[in-house]
């Protein structure tokens, strides 16, 4: 399936890719020549003088790292069909897809693992995630569930999580970042949510390292359990779609011996 997004306000493709090499940072002219094109011709381009060709939109777009969404989004503009499909994931072409999604995440196991969208909607997530989600309340456990939401808000695991401060700066960081890598309102929108949820603990506007630290931990409360968790975050190398490009797996992994006993001892009264 081929998205047809509809460029808001009928901007024109010029304006669309000036204001991305200007988010990018940017000159007229280092753009050029990494595009292997004239100053001249990008700078018609950009003010509409001149028309790019479906082949210049789609090297421009690469040459900015622009997503691919929004890459359909500039050919639209410029009058193109897209050029990026946006499978949605049960459909038969992605099959193969799921299935390495579904073996990293089995793999993973006692450790919690979960997979989710451009707009941290959960997709997919292992046995051993409930661990952390049964600390959330139902009500924000209904579909679609927003892991930084569930997180963060507290009704969710922000009351359980020993280092909300911490572990707060660093989604909000990450997040703020896909913001300007993206683009995206709904993600602002998202951001500017969790902005607003209550935290009674310092919120470091740098994320510096603490003695001995080579990560920012996630320190939960479980019971009577104090655990520890660094996560890693996989992605598909080389997607040519949409969704596929899209789609984040976040694993978590025990930072400390006793976390990791509790894990392996949780999975197994699980399967009792």
């Amino acid at each position: 399936m081929i998205v047809t997004t509809t460029v808001s306000a009928g901007r024109p493709v010029g304006e669309l890719l000036r204001e991305w090499r200007d988010r990018r940072r940017i000159s007229q002219l280092d753009l050029a020549i990494s595009a292997d094109i004239s100053t001249r011709h990008l700078s018609f381009v950009e003010t509409g003088r001149s028309k790019p060709s479906r082949e210049m939109v789609l090297r421009l777009g690469e040459h900015l790292e622009v997503p691919l969404r929004e890459r359909n989004q500039l050919l639209l503009a410029a009058g193109y069909a897209p050029a990026y499909a946006e499978t949605g994931l049960a459909a038969p072409e992605l099959e193969a897809v799921r299935k390495a999604v579904r073996q990293l995440m089995t793999g993973h196991e006692p450790y919690p693992a979960a997979v989710v969208d451009r707009w941290w909607n959960l997709v997919d997530a292992n046995a051993s995630i409930s661990l952390m989600t049964d600390l959330v309340s139902p009500a924000l456990m209904a579909a679609p569930v927003n892991v930084l939401r569930v997180t963060l808000h507290p009704d969710g695991m922000a009351p359980h999580v020993l280092n909300l401060g911490e572990w707060r700066a660093h989604l909000l960081g990450r997040l703020r970042r896909q913001v300007i890598q993206t683009a995206d309102p709904m993600l602002t929108e998202l951001l500017e949510e969790l902005r607003a949820y209550p935290c009674a603990d310092p919120v470091p506007e740098v994320e510096v390292p603490g003695p001995g630290d080579i990560f920012v931990p996630l320190r939960l409360r479980h019971g009577d359990a104090e655990l520890t968790f660094f996560s890693t975050v996989s992605t598909f190398g080389t997607p040519l779609d949409v969704t596929v490009a899209e789609l984040v797996i976040e694993s978590f992994f025990p930072a400390d011996a006793d976390t990791a006993e509790y894990l392996r001892a949780y999975a197994a009264r699980g399967v009792e």
